[in-house]
């Protein structure tokens, strides 16, 4: 038993590693890249809009069981005689904003595809959110996005586009406002990616503030599960599909987002996180027998490129600008 323990405080701490913050991320995107496969399997004629809020309501309850789960280990856990270091107060601001932005999210994203389509809604969204979490970063935080994630970032969107075209009939009307509420979920990704960051950066643990989010997230939504058509829900492909969205693209998926968000700067995340169309559309082919042309396949190498990229190495820093970083850290 003892030696048991020894192993899981091992790999605990090499999970928690800096260097496997990336990894962690492309496993989030991973999971995130599955929604569209389940919806697609899911029952016939289910409203998107309630589809969204119910996974944010079934992962909301799997965050806050996760967070009371590793209390209760915390709790148990360490030695009596060791102090409990003090719990940092909770920012409003970042704890409304993120949930704010786990809602919007969900209603911009749905409308823009109802509206525009599923390609230029898609392209719209994934491409924007990168660069709107870089600026906001650099406005906020004064965290001036380096040159590595500008390539990693225009190479990416550069892959989505095509993908998202690639999939696209072509002379479908582009609708104005339902560009608009694609950026709009951009914007609203961007938004939360940079609230859950300000919590971590606090010091608050990954599970609290996933809970948190979600949980006021999933309230936001709670007038569009009342409001709306749920009767698929009681089929027993409807719940099926709303446990797998709730429990892996939801719970466990930003559980890992926020695991290595904790070591990454916002906008690097939120790029390594465009490898989900690169799932989308590999599931898309294996589980639902959908065959990508050459235009999807030249996408999914560009978007591997610039995922390589912001993976890259960087290059060794200076004494001078170490010691300044380990100063404000």
């Amino acid at each position: 038993m003892r030696n048991a323990a020894m192993l899981l405080r091992s790999l605990r701490r090499l999970w928690n590693n800096r260097r496997m913050a990336r990894l962690q991320v492309l496993l989030a995107a991973l999971c995130f890249g599955t929604t569209g496969t389940a919806q697609a399997l899911g029952p016939d004629g289910a409203s998107a809009v309630t589809v969204g809020a119910a996974r944010i309501a079934v992962g909301a309850a799997l965050l806050l069981a996760v967070q009371w789960l590793a209390g209760r280990r915390a709790a148990a856990g360490g030695p009596a005689a060791a102090p409990r270091a003090p719990r940092p107060p909770w920012s409003r601001a970042p704890v409304v904003l993120g949930a704010l932005g786990v809602a919007g999210y969900q209603l911009c994203f749905f409308a823009a595809v109802k509206d525009t389509g599923v390609a230029v809604g898609t392209v719209v969204a994934l491409g924007s959110a990168p660069a709107l979490a870089g600026i906001g970063g650099w406005l906020v935080n004064r965290h001036k996005p380096q040159r590595a994630w500008a390539a990693a970032t225009a190479l990416a969107c550069a892959g989505v586009a095509l993908l998202a075209l690639s999939g696209g009939a072509g002379g479908t009307d582009v609708s104005a406002p339902g560009v608009a509420l694609a950026v709009g979920a951009g914007a609203s990704y961007a938004i939360f990616t940079l609230a859950s960051k300000r919590l971590l950066d606090q010091g608050h643990h990954v599970e609290p503030v996933m809970a948190r989010l979600f949980g006021f997230g999933a309230l936001l939504l709670a007038p569009v599960l009342i409001a709306g058509d749920t009767g698929w829900l009681t089929t027993t492909t409807g719940a099926a599909m709303a446990l797998w969205l709730g429990a892996v693209p939801t719970a466990l998926a930003y559980i890992l987002f926020a695991s290595g968000l904790r070591h990454l700067p916002a906008n690097d995340v939120a790029t390594l996180t465009l490898a989900e169309p690169v799932t989308a559309a590999l599931l898309g082919a294996i589980v639902l027998g959908e065959r990508p042309g050459a235009t999807a396949v030249v996408g999914i190498i560009i978007i591997l490129a610039g995922l390589a990229v912001l993976a890259a190495p960087r290059r060794k820093q200076t004494p001078g600008r170490v010691a300044v970083e380990v100063a404000n850290a």
